[in-house]
């Protein structure tokens, strides 16, 4: 269930798609941290010479401009600037035994930036979920 933000973003939206195997991980990281109450947020972290980079992170702050829903188990947040960026995006969870295990966001409407790959680091209140620096995730 999609909230309404304004004319361009309705319920009927396919606004991000969420992986089985990446609501898994996130779920795993409420877990393991006993995060009752937080939602994925994903948002738009910066641009830079590879388009746009995307940040997610765990947050219980819940505004009433955010775009939530849930998906396969999991809230999600995206605001309503980061939305822009994000339609039609997907989230997965890969583990390549060259980089690592880690959250991949693949985005049609990121400038031609081929999406933005988060390695796994530590998950917890407010801190970046599995994105290493590369991406130019951070907390938000």
């Amino acid at each position: 269930m999609l909230q309404e933000i304004d004319s361009k973003v309705t319920a009927t939206d396919n606004a991000l798609h969420v992986s089985v195997e990446a609501a898994q991980a996130v779920k795993n990281i409420l877990t393991e941290r006993n995060l009752d109450g937080y939602a994925l947020r994903v948002y738009v972290a910066g641009s830079g010479c590879s388009g746009v980079q995307f940040g997610m992170a765990l947050d219980n702050n819940f505004r009433t401009s955010d775009l939530t829903f849930e998906t396969e188990g999991i809230q999600v947040l995206v605001d309503e600037m980061s939305i822009e960026y994000l339609r039609g995006a997907k989230i997965d969870f890969v583990n390549d035994p060259q980089r690592g295990a880690g959250f991949v966001v693949d985005s049609p409407l990121a400038n031609q930036g081929g999406g933005c790959s988060c390695g796994s680091q530590s998950q917890g209140e407010n801190e970046t979920c599995g994105c290493g620096g590369s991406c130019g995730c951070g907390g938000h």
